[in-house]
Order: C-alpha cells, then structure tokens, then sequence
C-alpha cells in the first residue's frame, strides 16, 4: 500500500516531541489559496485540474519545509487508504471523494498536509499536538511566502485571497484546535457552550468537522469569519476563546469531583474495565470509554504517561485503522471484535487505576 511508509512512521498526532496536553489535543491551522488564470476545481475539466496537480507538485516539491515528503494522488490510492488518512486529518472526507486531478502532499511527521485540487486549488494545512497557534502560524506562513514566489494565486487587493467557497475570502485562513471537553460533556453544559461560542462568531464541531459527532468528548473549535480581519486578530480571538473553554472545562472537572466523586469514579472504573475485558466494541464505545481514561490520567489516577498511549489509541480504533492493521477489509462486526482485542492488549499493560486520588464524600 502506498501509505504504509506514513503509518509506520512517527507521527505530530503519535509521537509528538511534546507531551500531550490535558485539554487541547491539537492546532491546525489551514490557509485556501487558488492559481490565477485556472478554474476553481469544480468547474474545471480535467486536463485543466492535471495542470494545477503538476504545477502545485512541482512548486512544493521545491520547499525546504516539504522534502521527502509523501506525493499520493487519490485515484491510485484505495478506499481504505483514503480512510486512513482522513481519519489522520492529512485530507477532508471532501479530497478523498475526488478522482482525477485530485493529490496532497505529506510531510514525513504529517505536521503538514497541502491537499490539490480539493474546493480550492491549495489547501495547505499545519498541525501540531497540543495548543501553539504562533508556533502553527509561524510554519504555515513561511510555507505560504515560498509557494507565492513559485504560484500565482489569485488575489484581490479590496478583499483579499479568492476562493471558491465565499465563506473563505479574505484571508483563506480557518484555524481550528481540538479539544478533550469530558467535563462539559459529563455536566451538561456542551449546549452551552455551543451557543456561547456561536454568539462569539467561532463554530464547534465534532472530530471530523462538519457533520460529525463528537465521540470522545473531542471537540473542534474554529473560526467562521475570514474576511475582514488579519490573520493575527483572527488567531488572537480564536485563542482567547479556547482559553476561556479551557478555564470552564477545568472548573467543570473539579465541581464533578467535588460534588460526586462516586459516579466519577464509577463511569471511569467501567470504562477501564470493559475496555481491559471487552470482546466487542464499537468505534463509538471505544473513543467514549477512552475519553474518560483519558480524564482518568488528567486527574492523576494513572500515570501521566498514558495520556500519549491514549491519544494514539484513539486514533487507533477508528474503522479504517483497524481494517489497515487486518490488512485487508472486514465487516463491521468483525471490526468491532478486532478493535476489542486490541484495547484488551494495549490497556491491559496500563497500572491500575488510583482512586484515592478522588476525594470521595
């Protein structure tokens, strides 16, 4: 298979030079960009989208940022290939329904991912684990400066960058941070929040963007306006929105252990023990029941180590892993009983859980 070089490989979302973070798992930071003189890729016919591919390959091929970088295009890839890497959000559900014309360009660490041809002509993507929107921007920028010495894009000195989607002219830019919100989830509050967010002009979505649940407690929380604001002022409300989820996650968390440590501790006790013992789980099961192991190691009953097993685990037990370690393709049952077999393996080497650490009434 063609990605197999990337899946073995260490990986930002894997094996981040970090520590995971308690709350945010990750920031991502995505800038639209079109060619002047093309079609947006919509409209375009094919030979015209095979232009942009070899001259965007090219052009990033050329990128200090980007050498020995993977080159997929989608129509050699398989389905459960294309799987895998929107599940590693290294290209949108959107690119990998694409045939012709249609490519991304991996980084060997995946922090950066520059789909072709998916909406627009360039969607250049930076991720790093934790929260580090200077760090994101500084790496995107730089990668943005070098491709617009080599492309053309199309820009308009009244409003901005021009993209094919109305709702990303301007500035192009849609940062996101992903967010482990378990506290919030568990106390009620998410609707909450929600609303409070939308009122803010920031959007929160599941772990797949639009459309998608929110299994795992995980959350994205990104901004909607990218027209009338600079980057910085975009990435500065943003952030002080992230920061005051955080500040509200973390008092959620503390009101649950004060006020009913019991069925705290009894949530997190089953979790580890379905997933220590469970023969089968469903993606949705697994993602929930790690979530609160997740919070277990945020509130010290387990080795703060495991947070990074966690994490990986998460990414781990989604439908297109779990068929890409089968190496082959299984049905959902027998995906439900793989996936099982491996929480037991992996959460089994876990130390077991302290729950002195609850202040029990």
């Amino acid at each position: 298979m063609q990605i197999q070089p990337l899946i073995d490989g260490k990986s930002e979302l894997t094996h981040a030079a970090e520590p995971p973070q308690e709350v945010v798992i990750s920031t991502r930071v995505r800038l639209a960009r079109n060619i002047q003189g093309h079609p947006f890729p919509g409209w375009a016919k094919t030979a015209q989208r095979r232009d942009v591919l070899t001259a965007c390959e090219q052009a990033i091929a050329s990128l200090a940022q980007m050498q020995k970088s993977a080159v997929l295009e989608i129509e050699n890839l398989s389905d459960l290939e294309k799987q895998v890497l929107v599940e590693r959000h290294l290209i949108s559900r959107e690119l990998s329904a694409h045939g012709v014309g249609a490519g991304v360009v991996v980084s060997p660490d995946q922090a950066v991912a520059i789909m072709i041809n998916e909406e627009d002509h360039l969607r250049i993507q930076v991720l790093r684990s934790g929260y580090h929107f200077k760090d994101v921007w500084d790496c995107i920028d730089a990668i943005d400066s070098s491709l617009e010495q080599k492309l053309d894009f199309a820009f308009s000195e009244d409003i901005g960058y021009l993209t094919a989607c109305p709702t990303n002219v301007g500035t192009g830019l849609r940062a996101s941070v992903m967010m482990h919100l378990p506290g919030l989830v568990l106390a009620g509050q998410m609707e909450k929040v929600v609303r409070a967010v939308n009122q803010l002009g920031m959007v929160v979505r599941g772990l797949f963007g639009e459309g998608s649940d929110a299994s795992g407690s995980l959350f994205q929380i990104s901004n909607q306006q990218t027209l009338g604001e600079s980057e910085a002022d975009i990435l500065r409300r943003l952030g002080s929105v992230i920061e005051t989820i955080k500040e509200q996650e973390i008092n959620a968390r503390l009101r649950l252990v004060e006020n009913d440590p019991s069925k705290l501790a009894d949530k997190i006790g089953r979790a580890y023990g379905i997933l220590q013992h469970g023969h089968v789980l469903s993606s949705s099961e697994a993602m929930n029941f790690l979530s609160l192991i997740r919070l277990a190691v945020d509130l010290g009953l387990l080795p703060v180590e495991q947070r990074a097993q966690v994490d990986r685990l998460i990414l781990e037990c989604q439908p297109g892993h779990i068929q890409f370690a089968a190496r082959e393709n299984i049905d959902t049952e027998g995906r439900d009983i793989a996936r099982a077999r491996l929480m037991r393996e992996e959460t089994g080497q876990m130390p077991p859980l302290n729950f002195d650490k609850l202040a029990f009434s």
